[in-house]
């Protein structure tokens, strides 16, 4: 009895590790892949027209209705996610940022922009800031109308002046949505409008002289 139960501890055993070989080895695998994918710290990243009619692109992962969940949907179809991408035309980083806009936030070096996660976050935070100041009288004037068939909201308005500029949304808002504007992918305001309705973006503060800061 004892012999029969000591093999058939040793079967048990060598199963087990038989199964713990081809497992890690597939866990070697992935964890090479997933390197391979982010090693590509400059790569060119396209963006497909969005044109509100005819364009059907994949939904957006879900992150919830706050400040996190806004900032990371935006980030999902600016960049879908990636950190370290430059687009093809040089707009770049998470939330493809222009340089013009980092300089306004106080960020002189692209480079290490691109290089540093954190900076990224905090210059998103800033630019947001800063147009939420700017379109602080928009913001109440206009929250609640319809607009070209879309209801608008704070945070529907915080992410089109991330695509266009505060101007631009400006622009859009005073003149009922007459004045529109698409980016050089067709991308329009009207679109950012209704992406992003609905979000809690109260937690950002409007601030003229925003800076990004880590």
């Amino acid at each position: 009895m004892v012999k029969k139960a000591i093999k058939f501890s040793i079967l048990v055993a060598v199963l087990t590790f038989i199964s713990l070989g081809f497992t890690s080895k597939k866990e070697a695998n992935v964890l090479k892949n997933t390197s391979k994918k982010n090693t590509k710290s400059s790569e060119l990243f396209t963006v497909n027209p969005t044109d509100d009619s005819s364009f059907q692109e994949a939904p957006i992962p879900f992150t919830g209705q706050s400040y996190l969940g806004f900032k990371e949907a935006v980030a999902f179809k600016e960049s879908q996610g990636n950190y370290f991408v430059v687009n093809t035309l040089g707009y770049l980083g998470k939330y493809q940022f222009g340089k013009a806009t980092l300089e306004m936030i106080g960020i002189y070096n692209p480079q290490a922009f691109l290089n540093n996660p954190k900076l990224q976050e905090k210059a998103f935070e800033a630019n947001a800031s800063r147009n939420k100041w700017i379109l602080r009288k928009d913001i109440q004037r206009s929250v609640g109308k319809q607009i070209n068939g879309v209801i608008v909201t704070e945070s529907g308005i915080l992410a089109a002046a991330h695509l266009a500029g505060p101007g631009s949304v400006k622009k859009y808002l005073r003149s009922g949505g007459k004045q529109g504007f698409s980016d050089a992918y067709g991308t329009t305001v009207k679109y950012y409008m209704k992406r992003f309705a609905g979000y809690d973006v109260s937690s950002i503060k409007a601030n003229r002289k925003a800076k990004a800061r880590v």
